[in-house]
């Protein structure tokens, strides 16, 4: 039985990439959930919500023409769902804050070091 748009499925998880994850259906066919179909929040690494061989819940948002099945965790999670919210511990402003200055410096050293790469690096003479 083809699948409809439209249609909530049980789904398991058998494969995570960048972009989504690739959910096995009931009648064996394959969809993709998208990243930005994974939860109401930015979702930066997909991996912090799914695994493979995660049961899912999906409904099917498309079914284009080559039969690709495009689907939907967060179109059938409700709104208080413990799903929709990032898996990692709640930290402090303070901690994030500390985080955010640390990846910072250590983006900007890399930068440093690449412009001086390109310039020949530090001590070397211009004629």
């Amino acid at each position: 039985m083809p699948v409809k748009v439209g249609s909530i499925l049980e789904g398991i998880v058998t494969g995570i990439t960048n972009f989504g994850a690739f959910i096995q259906l009931p009648d064996g066919e394959t969809g993709l959930v998208h990243i930005s179909e994974v939860a109401r929040v930015y979702v930066k690494d997909i991996r912090d919500f799914l695994k493979e061989k995660d049961k899912v819940t999906v409904k099917v948002i498309s079914v284009d023409p080559q039969g690709k099945i495009g689907l939907s965790i967060k179109q059938v999670s409700p709104l208080g769902d413990d799903f929709t919210r990032h898996k990692k511990p709640d930290i402090s402003f303070e901690e994030k804050l500390a985080r955010f200055l640390k990846e910072s410096e250590e983006k900007h050293q890399h930068l440093r070091r690449s412009q001086e790469a390109k310039r020949g690096g530090r001590g070397s003479s211009r004629v």
